[in-house]
């Protein structure tokens, strides 16, 4: 089957491509439309399609609509219930259903030729479900845990994944909403909500739990598979922030009470899921299971052997797992994800012509990785533009800005470049085989989604990438499957003696990781990076800005 998988309704729009099963090409609005998230998640965006991404995933498989044989949304508005019986305050819900109910035909005008017969709804948390059992490795016996902000009518589906099918097990009804209540907690602490929810989990290592108990009066598991999340006083705890305004001990200790009050809350629900399965692999899918340090005392202290993440565990996910949901239900034998490096690509000609189109003084050297390696130890900082971008928020070594981990002020450095608060940590990228020397934690994680502490002999040789509690967000490296990462890696373990690289993400503060070439030179451009690294070609800055406005570009 030929199945187009899209998420539309609520944030992160995004589409991606099933073919006979296997994974093809799965992408973010946001990287085509350079609008973070893709949208506000307000019903009167409810009705914008990923028209960018879902025409580029068929294009790249050579695909029209309609050669599909199914659409999968990822929402089935028949199991929605009116918000106000819900107890939720959003008066506008029935519009977004209604955009819901005719999204075949808001489908069939956006991609011409499609049959609007051929759209089939998947429910929002079976869809996160299937992204995390159908997309893991080695999974075909296995239990899902998904957790958001809402689905039609529930917050949490607990399943297990036997075969080519997902059997719900527990769902959370609604009002209560682990998700929810993260959400409120970022807007009261001066962040965008459904956007900035990593800065609560970054800030509340700066806190103690101090609130706890009284905060979990409101947030706490019920011992069932479900818990109580709703109705949180937050001005009782502490003043709202305005955004942008500085943080005071008091917002630091409420984050970190909240984030204990989470992670409890995930960890009995992890418990009671591997008391009715027993299975040896927990997948973990919806917005969520991005709360690394969640993520982390789930793998350490519950039950099960081995615990996945999916990489676009978000919103954006759903695409994937309801295309994938529709695959199995027609027969198809899934095939895990080849990794997270399912978006666009450009081959070296076509990088070098929009160097030149750009008029932009660029160079080839012998070996793109090696010069990188002394460009870092030199402590520059390098813009990483390699290979296929990556779908979901981690930079994994594609859409990467890299620096010395052992110069603490890189830290500040790169915050300052990316123009965002500087309680915000940077993470190291490690081979896989050299993460345990260093690093404790779940291994391998090569999608950056558990964080790990740093042992105390490494501490001081890489500051810049540890945490202010001793931690840090780590992505090993396999060298199998990201060869030019890898090597890079060695040569500069050859050159200062350190197998580690900061490794953050590719943008700015407000912004989509950079996904096309003209993003690259537009991030290079505008930012204080020294050094783009282009597929194969370099590009330094003095060279950038020092170029005549009418000459010819560098040759490769």
């Amino acid at each position: 089957m030929r199945v187009l998988g899209i998420n539309a309704l609520f944030h992160d729009p995004a589409a991606a491509l099933v073919v006979d099963g296997h994974t093809v090409a799965a992408a973010e609005e946001e990287r085509f439309s350079r609008r973070k998230h893709g949208k506000r998640p307000v019903p009167f965006a409810a009705w914008e399609l990923p028209r960018q991404a879902a025409a580029w995933c068929l294009a790249e498989a050579g695909l029209h609509p309609r050669d599909l044989d199914a659409v999968a949304y990822s929402f089935d508005p028949a199991l929605a219930e009116p918000a106000v019986d819900m107890g939720l305050d959003d008066p506008w819900d029935p519009l977004r259903l209604t955009y819901a109910r005719e999204a075949p035909a808001f489908l069939a005008d956006a991609l011409p030729g499609l049959d609007a017969e051929k759209v089939h709804f998947v429910p929002h948390h079976l869809a996160h479900a299937a992204s995390g059992a159908f997309a893991a490795p080695q999974a075909e016996r296995c239990s899902v845990l998904v957790v958001d902000g809402r689905g039609e009518a529930t917050s949490h589906l607990a399943a297990r994944r036997y075969g080519h099918a997902v059997e719900p097990l527990h769902g959370q009804q609604l009002p209560h909403s682990l998700g929810l209540v993260y959400e409120e907690l970022t807007e009261h602490l001066g962040f965008l909500r459904s956007s900035d929810e990593y800065k609560v989990m970054a800030l509340a290592s700066y806190g103690k739990p101090r609130m706890h108990a009284d905060l979990s009066r409101y947030v706490h598991p019920t011992g069932d598979g479900g818990f109580r999340a709703t109705g949180v006083p937050w001005h009782e705890f502490c003043p709202p922030l305005r955004p942008g305004a500085e943080w005071t001990r008091d917002h630091a200790d409420l984050a970190a009470s909240a984030q204990k009050c989470l992670e409890d809350t995930l960890l009995d629900m992890a418990r009671w899921l591997h008391g009715r399965t027993h299975d040896e692999l927990l997948t973990l899918a919806g917005g969520v299971a991005l709360n690394c340090v969640a993520n982390s005392r789930i793998a350490a202290e519950s039950p099960f052997s081995r615990v996945w993440v999916q990489p676009a565990a978000g919103d954006a996910g759903t695409a994937l797992g309801g295309a994938l949901a529709v695959a199995a239900r027609g027969g198809d034998t899934t095939a895990p994800m080849p990794g997270a490096d399912l978006g666009r690509g450009w081959s070296d000609e076509q990088l070098a012509a929009y160097l030149s189109t750009a008029r932009v003084p660029y160079e080839r050297p012998p070996d793109v990785a090696a010069t990188v390696a002394r460009a870092l130890a030199d402590d520059a900082v390098v813009a990483w533009f390699q290979g296929r971008s990556e779908y979901g928020p981690r930079a994994l070594g594609h859409r990467s800005l890299l620096a010395h981990p052992g110069r603490a002020a890189n830290l500040e450095r790169l915050n300052d470049v990316k123009g965002r608060e500087q309680f915000r940590p940077v993470a190291p990228m490690v081979l896989a085989e050299r993460a345990r020397e260093i690093f404790q934690g779940p291994l391998p994680s090569p999608y950056m989604l558990f964080v790990h502490d740093v042992d105390q002999a490494w501490r001081d040789r890489i500051p810049a990438v540890v945490h202010v509690d001793g931690t840090a967000r780590i992505q090993t490296v396999d060298r199998d499957h990201e060869p030019l990462v890898a090597r890079m890696l060695e040569h500069f373990e050859q050159l200062t003696g350190v197998p580690v690289v900061v490794n953050t993400s590719l943008n700015t503060a407000g912004r989509p990781m950079v996904d096309d070439p003209r993003d690259a030179l537009e991030c290079f451009g505008s930012a204080p990076v020294d050094l783009l690294a282009i597929g194969p070609y370099v590009v330094r800055r003095g060279g950038f800005f020092g170029a005549p406005a009418h000459g010819e570009g560098g040759r490769p």
